[in-house]
């Protein structure tokens, strides 16, 4: 028997909302952080896409999921805005998931390009896109779903992302319909990539579920329970679902710590030092194995296109609570830890 993918992957009922009550030491740095950095009205909206240029430039939204099933939450945190490139990781999960992780990396590398995200470029040994965190690898790994489910790639993907989130998402039509008819650089890649075979099929319509996937609405919170769904080991830590596996997991954090911010990733490894993807809508979400993600909203953008804000306040919570993976008070998986025991006296 076949199942759907709606009886694969259902969508867990609506978590409760997020409050800022009784949130302790941890709500109170996400707080003062935001603060910090709300009056930074640097940076500007992606005027490239028409919807995007004229959202509202001015909130700021960061959120705390924890391995435990927490939520912590500032203003502006349960606001929507399109998720656009951070889709980009959980559609790569998906595709390892489906078919497997050589059979992708026959059609897509791992290694960082250090090019724009919308470069029309390839590994030059290869002739594959560099990475699937760049425009080029995203619309790649979109194909290998489509191909996969035969044609129904969107419908899996939002399945699939909402079950992460725990909440059913939405697509905004709006920023679909702009994103469709201004893509014309997204066009050329998808022609080139079918040209030098990464991919099969339908060209406009993997184009199609590609510009679908970007526009899914998603808030700071939602970012939040995504990474944390990545942190914990493919389960939803709020609602206790299984939403991917655990394998495809550890090589999408791979990717995401090395490749996931655009042409900023080598010191975004550097300064901020956890896996983390960002989009031109203006949100970040930061991965710490086996702990905790962070989401956070603000649209102005900086000249790599990440969230200006973003990226401070990802610094700023970095160094506060020794996020880094390379930090000395970042003790690791409590996994090894139970394995090598209690030290001897």
């Amino acid at each position: 028997m076949t199942l759907s993918a709606e009886e694969r992957y259902p969508v867990a009922e609506p978590r409760p909302a997020p409050t800022l009550a009784d949130t302790g030491p941890l709500g109170e740095i996400l707080e003062a952080t935001r603060a910090r950095h709300l009056p930074n009205r640097q940076g500007a909206l992606a005027d490239y896409i028409p919807e995007l240029a004229a959202v509202e430039p001015d909130p700021f939204g960061l959120a705390i999921a924890t391995v435990d099933g927490r939520l912590i939450a500032t203003a502006d945190a349960e606001l929507p805005f399109t998720i656009q490139s951070v889709s980009k990781a959980f559609v790569y999960c998906i595709a390892l998931e489906l078919v497997g992780r050589d059979a992708v990396l026959e059609r897509v590398g791992v290694e960082p390009s250090g090019d724009a995200f919308n470069a029309i470029v390839f590994d030059p040994h290869t002739n594959r896109p560099f990475n699937p965190m760049v425009n080029a690898g995203a619309i790649t790994a979109t194909a290998i779903i489509h191909q996969a489910t035969g044609g129904h790639a969107f419908e899996l993907i939002l399945e699939r992302l909402s079950a992460a989130a725990g909440r059913r998402l939405e697509l905004d039509e709006a920023v679909y319909r702009s994103e469709s008819d201004t893509g014309h650089r997204n066009r050329a890649i998808a022609h080139l990539l079918h040209n030098v075979g990464a991919i099969d099929g339908d060209v406009d319509a993997v184009l199609d579920a590609y510009f679908r996937q970007c526009s899914i609405l998603v808030t700071a919170c939602d970012l939040a329970c995504m990474g944390a769904t990545l942190s914990h080991i493919g389960e939803n830590p709020i609602t206790g679902r299984q939403v991917f596996d655990l394998t495809a997991v550890r090589n999408t954090l791979a990717v995401m710590f090395t490749c996931g911010m655009y042409d900023y990733s080598g010191h975004w490894a550097y300064d901020v030092g956890i896996p983390a993807k960002s989009g031109v809508g203006g949100g970040v979400v930061g991965v710490v194995n086996r702990q905790l993600a962070v989401g956070s909203f603000s649209p102005r953008l900086d000249a790599k296109d990440n969230s200006v804000r973003g990226v401070a306040a990802f610094k700023d919570l970095g160094e506060e609570l020794g996020l880094h993976a390379f930090e000395c008070s970042n003790i690791g998986s409590s996994y090894v830890s139970a394995l090598l025991g209690a030290p001897q006296a």
